[in-house]
């Protein structure tokens, strides 16, 4: 099966369990792994046959427009539901990263979907 990657999409998002946190948009990190047969868009050099990468991410980054989010657990699976429900790869996989920890690089979560 071939992939489509998008790694690190810098997105801001109101996410966090208080409403404080909330208030203002955070930072996150988004990656997207997208399962899909792009076999006939290579032989055929024709976008139309393929998952076009540039539309999804501009798609993700308007995603947390007006929308709000407690767990970036959530914020993971309703970028997958999207993905699937709008470009119909096998499967996707999306990793949230959250820069929270001081101590830490960043937290992440990872979900998967087919």
């Amino acid at each position: 099966m071939s992939k489509i990657k998008i790694v690190d999409l810098e997105v801001f998002y109101h996410v966090g369990i208080t409403d404080e946190e909330r208030a203002k948009p955070q930072r996150l990190l988004i990656s997207i792994d997208m399962d899909f047969d792009f076999s006939v868009a290579a032989s055929t050099d024709r976008l139309a046959k393929t998952i076009d990468y540039y539309v999804v991410s501009q798609q993700v980054i308007a995603f947390g427009g007006n929308r709000s989010w407690k767990l970036i657990e959530k914020v993971a699976a309703n970028i997958a539901d999207f993905i699937l429900s709008e470009h119909h790869p096998e499967d996707v996989t999306v990793e949230v990263k959250k820069f929270v920890i001081p101590a830490a690089r960043y937290v992440s979560v990872v979900w998967t979907r087919k």
